[in-house]
């Protein structure tokens, strides 16, 4: 309902609001003819409409055998509405109000009891949003590109419709004209990040591992740009992965933009401690990323440091966008496996790299 609002007042689709409307409030007479079918609705009406009550006649304060007797009242009209108003929250969007007008030729008080039978229904509920999500996408992919070319308050408000969802949802990633995060005035300056300060110039705080692996990176003259990928900002690039049945995000530390003969190369690179408990649950979402948007992305890292065969300690990658290794980590299940993975497949990359890479120069 939002984003059909949404599409009719940015103009992008002036009939999507009505028509959106027009397909939910069919779906729900749907359902509500499947729960009088089934006789679910009549039952539950009974429940809600009236009090069953027994009576009983007594004797010195003892119940009399054979003095019972039942009879039902009805609930008043205010005890139905608040019970309507409550089956509009569960609905949102005024859709309680929106069946109700639709069906203004009838009973107002039944009208009013199917929707209360409908919000309390589970599998009614269920079916609706399953109807919504489906009617949601197919909106998405039809106007997607029409979204990008509005303001970037705009996009980023569908975007957030777009998440509001406990399945991850793939979204057109673009870069805001700002971005905005915490340094300190001692932060080292670095060169060819996508964004500048006023002064033409970029300072981070960058962790021991992010600066060195930033460095090996910045010596390679086809790196033309890159990006330090902050955690959970509007603008940041977001990879989910499952955890204990759970769907978690990772935000990778850098993003990099190289340029080669066939036009630009993006890649993402994760440093991270082995001895974190989520090393393996997390190089699956990677692999898995890196699977799904392979014609994206050229390389995936995922980026260790440890002891190397001279004796030194040198940077580890294990590179989930090649087809060979992801296929590998894929089948991790454990942390275990994953360290021998990073054993036979990861590799160290040949060039020197001065101690530290400021942004003018090197060495």
């Amino acid at each position: 309902m939002a984003f059909g609002r949404q599409l009719t007042h940015n103009r992008i689709d002036i009939y999507a609001q009505e028509a959106v409307k027009s397909k939910i409030i069919e779906k729900m007479n749907d359902e509500v003819r499947r729960l009088s079918d089934t006789e679910i609705l009549d039952q539950q009406a009974k429940r809600i409409t009236g009090l069953e009550l027994n009576t009983i006649s007594l004797e010195h304060g003892i119940g009399v055998a054979g003095g019972r007797s039942e009879y039902s009242v009805d609930l008043v009209f205010p005890d139905i509405d608040r019970h309507f108003q409550q089956a509009g929250r569960l609905l949102g969007n005024g859709l309680h109000m929106d069946y109700w007008k639709a069906h203004s030729d009838r009973d107002s008080r039944q009208v009013k009891v199917e929707i209360i039978v409908l919000t309390q229904d589970y599998n009614g509920m269920k079916s609706l949003e399953s109807f919504a999500e489906c009617k949601f996408d197919a909106l998405y992919t039809k106007y997607k590109w029409e979204i990008v070319k509005h303001n970037e308050r705009r996009r980023q408000y569908f975007r957030r419709l777009r998440l509001a969802t406990s399945v991850p949802q793939t979204i057109p990633w673009d870069l805001p004209a700002t971005i905005d995060f915490r340094r300190s005035m001692k932060a080292y300056e670095y060169d060819r990040h996508l964004f500048l300060e006023e002064d033409g110039r970029f300072r981070a705080d960058l962790g021991t591992w992010e600066r060195e692996v930033l460095q090996e990176e910045l010596v390679d003259e086809s790196v033309i740009g890159w990006l330090r990928n902050v955690d959970r900002k509007p603008w940041s690039l977001e990879i989910p992965y499952e955890e204990a049945g759970k769907i978690k995000s990772m935000f990778p530390d850098l993003l990099v933009v190289r340029q080669s003969s066939n036009g630009f190369l993006f890649d993402i690179l994760e440093p991270h401690d082995p001895s974190l408990k989520d090393n393996a649950v997390k190089a699956v979402g990677l692999a898995k990323f890196a699977e799904s948007h392979w014609d994206l992305f050229d390389r995936v890292e995922l980026i260790r440091k440890k002891r190397s065969s001279d004796g030194n300690d040198r940077y580890f990658r294990l590179n989930v966008g090649d087809d060979a290794v992801r296929k590998r980590v894929l089948a991790v299940t454990s942390n275990n496996q994953l360290d021998q993975v990073f054993d036979d497949r990861a590799v160290v990359r040949k060039k020197s790299y001065c101690a530290v890479v400021p942004a003018k120069g090197c060495c």
